[in-house]
């Protein structure tokens, strides 16, 4: 199999954190969406990474799909098969790749020419990821987002924070103190670790 993939991209380090941890082989195609010599559109009509090209030659494409067949390729399973615990697993997902979307549309807004960038657009991103953050601050428990295990919870949102140290660095640890000790502990696990953007050093 090969991923077609952005190094900086948080949806496609989801599934390059999910691969090292199964151990599934999967070759790491690096490429620029943005490049006409991307074979990206060919691949996925939305022009967007990550893209997993199967041993058949077939396609899956959008990061939540193609975590979830890499994860029933083998155990553990780290997004439940069904009920309760699948769907909160799903909801920390939405809610990490919501912060992403957050942190990508403030980056775009910022690349504009500076007479054409809109304050008041950036700031509804930061309030978003801020909410976010907020959020997982307060239900954070323990270890693991959900349950007492690594899930797809998890990746997604460490993920989800790392992009915002990435893209937009700021104290936002000072305000969410439990979010900012989880993150600690996550981001030592080997997957992470040899995941790390181009450009984003260890907190």
């Amino acid at each position: 199999m090969k991923l077609f993939a952005s190094l900086t991209s948080p949806y496609a380090r989801k599934v390059r954190i999910l691969a090292h941890e199964k151990g599934l082989a999967i070759e790491l195609c690096e490429v620029d969406t943005a490049s006409k010599e991307s074979p990206i559109a060919s691949l996925n009509p939305l022009g967007k990474v990550p893209v997993l090209l199967r041993d058949d030659q077939s396609v899956l494409f959008d990061s939540p799909v193609v975590l979830e067949y890499l994860d029933g390729l083998s155990e553990p399973k780290l997004l439940p098969p069904s009920g309760e615990p699948r769907f909160q697993v799903l909801l920390w997902q939405a809610v990490a790749d919501g912060m992403m979307d957050a942190s990508v549309l403030r980056m775009l807004e910022g690349r504009r020419p500076p007479a054409l960038q809109i304050a008041s657009a950036q700031a509804r991103q930061d309030e978003k990821v801020s909410r976010a953050m907020a959020w997982a601050n307060q239900r954070l428990g323990g270890s693991f987002a959900c349950g007492d295990r690594l899930t797809l919870a998890d990746i997604a949102l460490g993920a989800a924070l790392e992009y915002v140290d990435l893209r937009n660095p700021h104290s936002w640890r000072d305000d969410h103190p439990v979010l900012a000790r989880w993150l600690a502990e996550i981001s030592q696990r080997p997957s992470f670790a040899a995941t790390w953007p181009p450009g984003l050093a260890p907190a």
